[in-house]
């Protein structure tokens, strides 16, 4: 690089036609350009100026070599401002990780309004409930529900994520309405797909309470049908059950008692460092979008 840099050095001094010119375009003091030109002769091991008080002028070796970078100086540039250009562009192809059921609900309805916005890029959406590795599988970004943790990717809360305890009338109607949470030892309780705990807060504070039933299943979809089907109580985020909710498919159990409250909506990507306009476009698309449904993002 710094070779590079003293041959734009010399090259803007051959086009000012002096070293104070020079140095006010490229932000040096005549001292650093002088620096830099004497520099790039002990590389080279030959003269390219010939430098008075009053004048510059090339030497044959300078003319010749003056010739020569000038168009790889120009291709660099050109090369710059191209790359310049892509990275403010929304273009390009934007490869996605999301999980199945919220991918197929809150992204997919939308994914061609976004297509539309931007016609130059295409979508490569990927719906799975297993954690991806966003470098190593080539994702631009994954959206994730949880509680963020310490991790050399960097997240961005799309909205927060409220989750209560649900069961269907028809079950209610069978086992009972609980009125504490020491009543649910007598329910049958749907596990959460991906571990064997609830973590809730309550009037006493966090709490942690272990479900126990007869179903089984590393599929979050699953244990939504099984609950709107009357299987059991379950633990579910709102905007998995709003619908249902609203339809009386799904009643509220222990309002008291909800999911902790650390869990939000995150997209998460490699890196802060000049972020492409295409991650940073859909990222703006989805707070967009989910600031009115599930409230204000953070």
């Amino acid at each position: 690089m710094g070779k590079l840099e003293d041959m734009q050095v010399f090259a803007q001094v051959v086009a000012t036609g002096s070293l104070s010119s020079a140095g006010r375009e490229l932000g040096l003091s005549p001292a650093g350009v002088s620096k830099r030109l004497r520099r790039l002769e002990e590389t080279l091991g030959t003269r390219l100026l010939q430098r008075t008080t009053r004048q510059i002028s090339l030497t044959e070796a300078g003319q010749a070599y003056f010739e020569r970078i000038g168009p790889l100086l120009a291709g660099i540039e050109d090369a710059e401002h191209f790359i310049s250009r892509r990275s403010d562009a929304v273009r390009g192809t934007l490869k996605v990780s999301a999980p199945t059921s919220f991918g197929r609900m809150h992204i997919a309805p939308h994914i061609n309004d976004f297509m539309r916005s931007h016609p130059e890029l295409a979508i490569n959406l990927q719906l799975s409930d297993t954690f991806v590795d966003i470098v190593g599988e080539g994702f631009d970004l994954s959206i994730r529900i949880g509680e963020l943790t310490d991790s050399s990717l960097v997240g961005r809360k799309l909205a927060p994520v409220r989750r209560i305890l649900c069961a269907a009338p028809s079950y209610l109607d069978q086992r009972g309405m609980p009125e504490t949470l020491a009543d649910l030892a007598d329910h049958l309780c749907l596990p959460p797909h991906n571990h064997d705990t609830w973590k809730l807060e309550g009037p006493e504070g966090p709490v942690t309470y272990r479900p126990d039933g007869p179903l089984k299943t590393n599929s979050s979809e699953v244990i939504r049908e099984a609950v709107i089907g009357g299987a059991g109580i379950a633990l579910r985020s709102t905007w998995d059950v709003t619908a249902e909710l609203d339809a009386g498919k799904l009643v509220q159990v222990l309002p008291a008692y909800e999911g902790s409250r650390n869990v939000g909506i995150y997209a998460l990507y490699a890196s802060r460092q000049f972020l492409p306009a295409k991650i940073r476009a859909f990222i703006d698309f989805l707070v967009t979008l989910y600031q009115p449904m599930f409230g204000e993002s953070h």
